[in-house]
């Protein structure tokens, strides 16, 4: 009798943990899902320099990338992200918790047109929302908030330069 009752012990204690961990999976995946699904991404604006001008840009709607090189000549291109990019990118958005971040990422009292200090504007275009965010890269309050609008702003230069290659290839 001990055993039959410890079998179905072990047989419950089994299910309810099955159970746990499948219900726990399926909310946390839902969570880690932004607000907007991939399929409303309208489109992309990234742009970034010190000043009043921001020089360099990359708008994806219109594929139009500009930036300055080496020799601090203006290179105008057109890059177009495919719909990897745009997933990808999507989905790192909302694993940085984007909607989350501030709109202004800056010390108080920051001159936000300051020649001295980078300054990055990214801006997700999605169907009836848009989220604008301005990064200074000397903010130094919030370090998660930092390291979330840094690892943001790389993951886009890095899609948008891998897309630069694969079109500058033949």
């Amino acid at each position: 009798m001990a055993v039959e009752l410890r079998k179905k012990l072990s047989l419950i204690a089994t299910i309810a943990v099955i159970l746990i961990v499948g219900i726990g999976g399926y909310y946390l995946i839902n969570l880690k899902q932004g607000p907007y699904p991939a399929s409303s991404f309208v489109s992309l604006t990234y742009k970034w320099g010190v000043g009043d001008t921001l020089a360099n840009s990359y708008n994806s709607a219109t594929g139009e990338y500009r930036y300055l090189n080496n020799k601090d000549s203006l290179v105008i291109t057109k890059v177009k992200l495919n719909a990897n990019h745009v997933i990808f990118l999507h989905s790192k958005a909302n694993e940085l918790d984007l909607w989350k971040l501030p709109d202004v990422i800056a010390n108080p009292k920051a001159n936000l047109k300051s020649d001295k200090v980078l300054r990055y504007e990214i801006t997700f275009n999605y169907e009836g929302k848009t989220k604008k965010i301005i990064y200074m890269t000397d903010y130094d309050e919030n370090v998660t908030v930092a390291a979330a609008a840094e690892q943001l702003q790389k993951v886009i230069a890095q899609t948008i330069n891998e897309a630069e290659d694969r079109y500058s290839k033949p």
